[in-house]
């Protein structure tokens, strides 16, 4: 088994582990476990934790580039920002502690690197600066993983301690302000996430100089 070894099915046990004991519980040795191989066989491949977690960050990035790249550009530069946001929560959100695992980690690939150069060129054969592109971008980007990082932290939590009703029964009377707030902050995700991208991508758009 060890001789049949490989990034993409080591990236793949991976995310096994992950989805079944979160980033905690993610090692070497758990993965290696799973393909049913001595820890060593691993390092081979991967020296640390730290580049397991670069190697599946950049298989979630090839995944986020595929969605985008199957776009026709007058839609992407159309509704990019938008589009942008969604797809990078989707492939976020495809595994348990997805937002951590994607944020901070470097990326492996130089390919997956290039693969950003068509999307940044359909804005920049329309007439839109790259610099500001590239600052409208990351603004959309460090919202994303910032409000998918909570949401999985509230989702994949133990027990109830971020419910409504244990919210207001610690509350108790009064504070009605707090109590009604925390109905945005607790509510529906999908709801609160459109509402806002919404928002961000007008001001993304702002920036581009195209509202």
């Amino acid at each position: 088994m060890a001789r049949d070894l490989n990034m993409e099915k080591i990236v793949q046990a991976a995310f096994g582990v992950l989805d079944e004991d979160g980033l905690d519980g993610l090692t070497v040795r758990a993965v290696a476990a799973k393909l049913d191989v001595k820890a060593p066989s691993l390092y081979w491949h991967v020296r640390d934790k730290q580049q397991l977690l670069d190697e599946m960050a950049t298989e979630l990035w090839r995944r986020l580039w595929a969605r985008l790249g199957a776009l026709d550009p007058d839609t992407l530069v159309r509704d990019g920002f938008r589009i942008y946001a969604e797809a990078l929560r989707r492939t976020m959100l495809s595994h348990r502690d997805g937002a951590r695992v994607f944020a901070g980690t470097y990326l492996t690939d130089a390919e997956v690197l290039r693969a950003q150069e068509a999307p940044l060129a359909s804005f920049v054969d329309r007439g839109h600066d790259v610099a500001a592109v590239a600052r409208a971008l990351w603004l959309v980007y460090c919202f994303t993983v910032g409000f998918c990082v909570e949401e999985q932290a509230v989702s994949q939590a133990p027990d109830d301690r971020y419910s409504l009703r244990r919210r207001d029964e610690r509350i108790g009377d009064g504070a009605e302000l707090v109590r009604r707030a925390g109905a945005e902050f607790l509510g529906d995700p999908e709801r609160r996430f459109a509402e806002l991208v919404d928002i961000l991508a007008d001001t993304a758009d702002r920036m581009l100089g195209r509202a």
